[in-house]
């Protein structure tokens, strides 16, 4: 059995490692300039990079070779890369029967699709699964525990999925036919992960924080279930789960980055010390062009639009949040 992983960054790293001791075979790819020296000459230097990978791993920038033969091809880039990488294995010539598996949570823009519609789209015979919960990187790293969805269409693809990717006792996983709500609860969730890491940083409190959680998560199962999730699926572990790990944690880029907005730095300034992404910065943007479309009210993921995207300051943002119409709970 081979596994083929398509993204050399750290969560792609770390699934490499993770997953090596359930196949024979394992690849790690990335364009040219994302592989840097030190991870391509890996193999002859032994020394770990972002993660200590296993010696039977190779790495290559080469995607033909890299998918040749792979009985799994996870993706693991940017939402903002799945279009392009798709079309290429559209031209390769990715196989029926080879199980492509995507781990990015987000939200195209403009086309506002989510990626297993992107994947469809330009390789129309695939049935994607989708791998989504609480997997912060680092954590999984170290071998602590945690669980996460697999979704797909065809419940005999996301069973053997199940079957394969699941490490025991580190890495549970669980089956679903709800595509629609695990990839839109890994999401969505990332926009309410700003705004906790937002109010963290502006020492607002473990109750702001409680509301915060229950408002966004409101938000998320109506935009969710407005696009057709089924609503139990979004206080699973791709929805809840992941919802709770990304706004308690600072291990979370998303959290980071709304510590820093809240702090009074900007977007620009914050991506580039960051370093990596974080996919609620643009998924604010493409829930609020969601919420208008719908006719649905997101005021929490618009509030954190403006706090990215405008020159409005954290006491400002906090403010017409709090002064909103008062309304009844729903």
């Amino acid at each position: 059995m081979k596994l083929t992983v398509l993204g050399p960054g750290c969560w792609g790293l770390t699934l490499a490692k993770l997953l090596s001791e359930n196949f024979q075979e394992v690849c790690v790819w990335g364009r040219t300039q994302n592989l840097s020296e030190e991870l391509i000459k890996y193999k002859k230097t032994s020394k770990p990079v972002f993660v200590e990978l296993d010696k039977k791993t190779v790495i290559t920038d080469n995607l033909e070779n890299a998918i040749s033969d792979a009985d799994f091809i996870l993706m693991v880039i940017s939402t903002s890369g799945i279009r392009d990488v798709s079309k290429q294995l559209a031209q390769i010539g990715i196989k029926e029967n080879q199980i492509l598996v995507n781990t990015s949570k987000g939200l195209e823009l403009p086309s506002l699709m989510r990626m297993s519609e992107v994947i469809k789209q330009e390789i129309p015979y695939i049935k994607p699964v989708i791998l989504s919960g609480p997997t912060l990187a680092n954590e999984v790293l170290k071998g602590l525990p945690t669980a996460a969805s697999v979704a797909c269409e065809d419940e005999q693809t996301a069973i053997y999925t199940q079957k394969y990717l699941t490490v025991p006792e580190k890495f549970r996983l669980y089956t679903n036919t709800d595509v629609i709500g695990v990839e839109l609860g890994g999401s969505l969730k990332n926009v309410i992960a700003i705004a906790s890491g937002f109010a963290d940083a502006m020492g607002l409190g473990d109750n702001c924080r409680g509301a915060l959680l229950t408002r966004g998560m409101a938000e998320i199962v109506r935009v969710s279930v407005a696009l057709g999730a089924n609503p139990s699926t979004l206080y699973g572990l791709s929805g809840m789960g992941d919802l709770i790990a990304s706004c308690s944690s600072p291990l979370s880029r998303n959290y980071t980055v709304g510590s820093m907005l809240g702090k009074g730095k900007k977007i620009n300034d914050i991506l580039n010390e960051l370093g990596s992404v974080a996919e609620g910065v643009k998924t604010s943007k493409a829930v609020c062009e969601l919420s208008k479309k719908l006719g649905i009210e997101t005021p929490l993921s618009n509030a954190i639009y403006e706090a990215v995207y405008t020159d409005i300051t954290p006491k400002e943002v906090f403010a017409k949040l709090m002064l909103r119409k008062l309304k009844k709970e729903e």
